[in-house]
């Protein structure tokens, strides 16, 4: 089993971002995800640097294999353009990046005003774009006319040794199946263990299969509490509405519906590390390979020390 730790471009800045990865690596994390998005998910996370540009600073800065958890290359940005950034991406890693997608939320992907689809369609965007990157990958020249796409006389020139691999997230049983069908692996933010063994059943096998949880370090269990309702009241926004509201202040709408307590049964709030190994240990047994954690809140050194010292060592 794997443990890393999960970059939150929603929140934290650039050289923030870069110094979490370093410090990462020296606590003992073993891999890094990192979010990709246009805009956070509320105003009070503050932020939503550019993935791919951060990518590239991270690539000089850490050692960790980089996985986006998760990019959608099917509406926001042409899949033919996606292919060449994880490219390069995985070139400047030295092999060390991995390319998680997923059909995305109109969060981020409206913003040229087209209709946002339905999941079925956008499962089938994915499956073609998914198609194209991998006709890409393998050098020459491409062209491609599909139902959703389009590409005409397009080549890659740098490409990395090894192919790229895709995970694909999935929440819902129809997505698992696509994942099991196009994916070298199955990203998930929840710890159901049908869902994996959907994913293996259905043609994953032994595949990788992460997720990943968030955390609130702070002195107290009360104060973690108050920072993830702070910053992510949108954790508790129920079913869909992930999925097609439009932006951040229809979800500061949807979160006034959202009590404290909604927010903290999705965190790890505080300081005690057995809090931490019993959400980790749900994730093993739910059946994922490797657990990523995400920090909320201006304490993220504390939560590194907290896995160097107490929790790391008893998952080694």
């Amino acid at each position: 089993m794997r443990i890393g730790y999960f970059l939150s471009c929603e929140e934290y800045t650039p050289a923030e971002l870069i110094a979490q990865a370093e410090g990462a690596e020296r606590a003992g994390f073993s891999a890094l995800w990192i979010s990709d998005h246009y805009h956070p998910w509320v105003d009070a996370q503050g932020q939503s640097a550019f993935v791919w540009s951060l990518i590239g600073a991270l690539s000089q800065a850490s050692r960790l294999p980089i996985t986006t958890a998760v990019t959608c290359p099917t509406v926001r940005i042409h899949p033919a353009v996606v292919a060449q950034a994880a490219a390069t991406s995985a070139v400047l890693t030295s092999g060390r990046f991995r390319l998680g997608v997923g059909t995305g939320e109109a969060l981020n992907e409206h913003i040229f005003g087209d209709a946002w689809p339905e999941t079925d369609v956008r499962l089938e965007m994915l499956e073609e774009a998914v198609e194209i990157m991998r006709k890409l990958w393998k050098g020459g020249v491409v062209s491609h006319r599909g139902k959703h796409y389009t590409v005409e006389n397009a080549r890659i020139y740098t490409l990395p040794e090894k192919p790229i691999e895709i995970l694909v997230s999935g929440f819902g049983p129809k997505a698992v199946d696509v994942a099991a069908r196009i994916g070298e692996g199955y990203i998930s933010v929840m710890p159901d263990g049908d869902l994996v063994r959907r994913f293996r059943s259905a043609g994953g096998g032994d595949r990788t299969c992460q997720a990943g949880f968030k955390a609130a370090f702070a002195a107290t269990e009360e104060q973690g509490a108050r920072i993830a309702y702070e910053k992510w009241p949108n954790a508790g926004v129920p079913g869909e509405l992930s999925q097609v509201l439009p932006s951040p202040q229809h979800f500061e709408q949807a979160s006034q519906l959202v009590t404290p307590d909604m927010v903290r049964e999705a965190f790890v709030c505080g300081n005690d590390p057995q809090a931490h190994l019993e959400m980790i240990d749900k994730y093993a047994q739910a059946g994922f390979d490797e657990i990523y954690v995400a920090n909320s809140g201006p304490h993220w050194q504390g939560l590194f020390d907290l896995y160097a010292d107490h929790v790391l060592p008893k998952l080694s």
